[in-house]
């Protein structure tokens, strides 16, 4: 009788249940944020009816809550045709934008601001369409940095947030679960670790986080580990249970003893019913970055930052601002020192959360896209580096994935330079009665653009030698042997190499050639220097005679132990008084002219001849005249 009486008690109890509408279901799987059995519901419901309102709100909101809004558009769409509310057209167009497109999008949020008198949400919609417009602006930060699907490490279902610590890699998956957590159909995710050496994990090997015990039937999310190994954040929550923590919040496991404490409750989470996630440290491991939808913030979840204080806890969070955190969602930190990476979807980007970094440029903070070789239209996030900033891992749910969220690795593929040596041979010569002959043993140094020195040696007895030249670079050669004169030539290989994108080889060897003539260096020897002419009866420097004149300048800036005689000499046309005035007068200027391009007047005398020392001495053509008109220079003394 006891077996007959629970058995029609078991009927009526189904019975009642069925009588339970499907509207009434869904309502209920939807106030308790099991999202996915809600659209399983609901969808049975426009199966009959595509037109019903409540049917098409619940699924849109289901998958807009469960991080599915891309999914949603048809299920607005049907809204909007009812009912052209800002927040339907707004949530239209967030799907469009997570669907990569881009210019609907853009017309979908102006549609949402024309709907509502409230200045804020004009505002609102206003920035999300300036923001599509920005996307094609966005460049690459990294431009060579690829990205790779981790395929043996990822699992089916959900795979995010790696950080390596000690030669570990730390990771949350959804591998194993016992269960599936109602707002999105996955399983429940748990902390596993497995061998890391940098981006290389040992995947043979993961196992269940060892330091303390993963929970069974909510979520453990992602961890954050101190620099000193000692301290592990990570957050928990999405339990069914009402004994358990109401939203996401943050624990922490402390090393006592030889082993990790049970994980508790951390203070700066400071309301249970606050969701707080996604903590990183700061380098130093003095802060604890994290983000919260805690009020007082700028939009969904913006960025905070908690000090750690004398007695190992955690002031008061800051919020980082408006310059980082939008009206939409900043989570993810990763500091690294001068920067802050983070994921967003209110900055301009690709889709959903995209990668971020700011940054400080001219005391200026900016907000950088990470660019399309990292980001894409689906969730990006979850930045850690193994190798600043050229090796790490992120976070992807883009399309082509092994599951949901998959872990990807990146690497910087900046192609190595090619190389240009540019071969410059350099010969040494004299200047003899016969002719330019070999200047062997001669010291030849080498100058950089900045008078710094970068090479020298002593010629060949061949009076050769080679000096490694680098390309589009401007460099002076010095040649100096005893009893010569010393000279210097500029030299430039600007222009003397192949185009970048001309190159083949990883090395390319560009041979040149010059040449220095070094001239005797001789005491009271007169050496003539030619076309230095003077107006008629006038001893003013023309023109033609400083470009003549800059030459003797060289010659005394590379010879500064070198004092000199310089001297006017006329032809016998005037008076022995008119000619000997003349030729000082014009010996004089000379050397004023020499003095004011840089030269020390104590190196220098003026001598005028006059007509005493003729080259020939019976002229008589106008030839033998300008023969006889001359400036010439000789070295009178040399300082040892």
């Amino acid at each position: 009788m006891m077996k007959n009486y629970f058995l029609s008690f078991f009927l009526f109890s189904l019975i009642l249940g069925g009588c339970k509408s499907l509207e009434q279901q869904g309502e209920s799987q939807f106030a308790a944020g099991e999202y996915q059995l809600a659209i399983g519901t609901f969808s049975k419901i426009l199966a009959e009816k595509p037109e019903n309102t409540q049917a098409n709100f619940y699924v849109a909101e289901s998958y807009r809550l469960s991080n599915r809004i891309e999914k949603a558009l048809p299920f607005y769409e049907k809204l909007i045709e009812e009912e052209g509310s800002f927040e339907n057209h707004f949530y239209a167009a967030q799907s469009l934008r997570d669907q990569g497109e881009y210019e609907k999008a853009a017309e979908a949020y102006l549609a949402a601001k024309d709907v509502t008198s409230s200045d804020s949400l004009m505002k609102l919609a206003s920035t999300a369409a300036k923001n599509m417009q920005l996307v094609s602006e966005i460049t690459d930060y990294w431009p060579y940095h690829e990205l790779v699907n981790y395929e043996l490490l990822n699992s089916p279902g959900i795979d995010y947030a790696p950080i390596v610590s000690e030669k570990f890699l730390y990771f949350t998956s959804s591998r194993g679960a016992s269960g599936a957590y109602p707002a999105t159909g996955q399983g429940y995710t748990k902390l596993f670790r497995s061998r890391a050496d940098g981006i290389k994990v040992d995947v043979q090997n993961i196992q269940p986080l060892p330091e303390f015990q993963n929970e069974q039937n909510l979520n453990q999310g992602a961890i954050a580990i101190s620099p000193d190994g000692n301290t592990i954040i990570y957050a928990r929550g999405n339990s069914l249970s009402k004994k358990d923590l109401p939203e996401v919040n943050l624990f922490a496991s402390y090393f006592r003893g030889g082993g990790f404490t049970e994980p508790i409750w951390l203070p700066v989470n400071e309301e249970e019913y606050f969701w707080n996630s996604t903590p990183a440290f700061s380098l130093d491991g003095k802060s604890l970055y994290f983000a919260s939808n805690r009020p007082g913030g700028y939009g969904g979840t913006d960025l905070y930052k908690a000090e750690k204080l004398a007695n190992g806890s955690y002031g008061n969070p800051v919020n980082l601002g408006s310059s980082i955190n939008t009206s939409g969602n900043e989570m993810f930190p990763r500091p690294m020192g001068e920067q802050l990476f983070f994921a967003s979807d209110g900055h301009p980007g690709l889709g959903k959360l995209d990668l971020f970094v700011a940054e400080t440029k001219e005391g200026k903070l900016s907000v950088i896209n990470l660019g399309k070789n990292i980001n894409s239209k689906g969730d990006d996030f979850g930045l850690f580096f193994t190798n600043y900033p050229k090796e790490g891992f992120i976070t992807s749910n883009r399309e082509g994935g092994v599951g949901d969220d998959d872990i990807y690795y990146f690497q910087d593929n900046t192609p190595k330079p090619k190389i240009v040596n540019i071969l410059l041979n350099v010969q040494t010569l004299q200047n003899t009665p016969e002719g330019q002959i070999v200047l062997p043993r001669t010291r030849v140094a080498l100058y950089d653009s900045t008078k710094k020195a970068v090479g020298g040696d002593f010629s060949s007895e061949a009076g050769k030698l080679r000096f490694t030249l680098s390309p589009e670079s401007d460099y002076s050669i010095v040649a100096s042997k005893n009893g010569y004169f010393a000279k210097s030539i500029s030299y430039s290989t600007i222009g003397k190499s192949p185009a970048p994108e001309d190159l083949i080889q990883d090395v390319t060897n560009i041979t040149l050639d010059t040449t220095i003539v070094l001239d005797q260096l001789e005491l009271e020897k007169a050496i003539v220097l030619e076309n230095i002419y003077y107006d008629l009866d006038k001893a003013t420097i023309r023109p033609d005679a400083a470009v003549e004149l800059n030459k003797l300048v060289k010659i005394l800036m590379d010879n500064p132990e070198i004092k000199i005689e310089l001297s006017s000499h006329t032809d016998s046309r005037a008076t022995d008084a008119y000619n000997k005035d003349l030729s000082q007068r014009r010996a004089e200027s000379a050397v004023n002219y020499l003095v004011s391009q840089g030269i020390a007047a104590e190196r220098l005398v003026a001598k005028g001849y006059g007509e005493e020392q003729p080259i020939v001495a019976e002229a008589s053509t106008e030839e033998d005249h300008q023969r006889n008109r001359r400036t010439e220079f000789k070295v009178i003394e040399i300082e040892q």
